[in-house]
């Protein structure tokens, strides 16, 4: 598929989702039970797929529009130093990320939240710093 009619077609998606979402969200006047969640995860998703969507018909339209610029940006996208220091600002944040996280644990386990979802927090938790692990020790087998 083309790639702009693919970005069109997921704006259109978003567009549609947000609207959906949001005309469930307004007229269903006593949801039950999947209906309680289902318009909010809507118009979420479809607020974030119309965001990405929007942002590619600008980014193309300016590419087009200035190709010198577009020429410029393609050459510091794939610059060996802006992908180091993009790297390493994505590690900072992660740092920083497990150690919030963790203390928000222990913040929502000392207001006596339901069980079932502080352990559902915790497996994310573990989850991600297991992934980090593996990682971890792949890329000191590999190095």
């Amino acid at each position: 598929m083309n790639k702009m009619i693919s970005t069109y077609f997921i704006t259109a998606v978003g567009v549609i989702l947000l609207v959906g979402g949001l005309y469930f969200l307004k007229t269903v006047e006593d949801p039950q039970g999947m209906l309680r969640v289902l318009p909010a995860i809507c118009f979420g998703l479809g607020c974030g797929i119309f965001g990405h969507g929007m942002g590619e018909i600008i980014v193309r339209s300016a590419k087009k529009r200035n190709p010198s610029a577009a020429k410029q940006l393609e050459i510091d996208l794939k610059d060996e130093r802006n992908v180091a220091i993009a790297n390493r600002a994505k590690a900072k944040a992660y740092d920083m990320t497990v150690f919030l996280y963790g203390a928000f644990l222990i913040g929502i386990s000392l207001m006596k939240v339901d069980l079932t979802l502080l352990l559902l927090l915790v497996c994310f938790y573990l989850f991600i710093i297991g992934y980090n692990t593996y990682y971890r020790y792949k890329y000191f087998k590999e190095m």
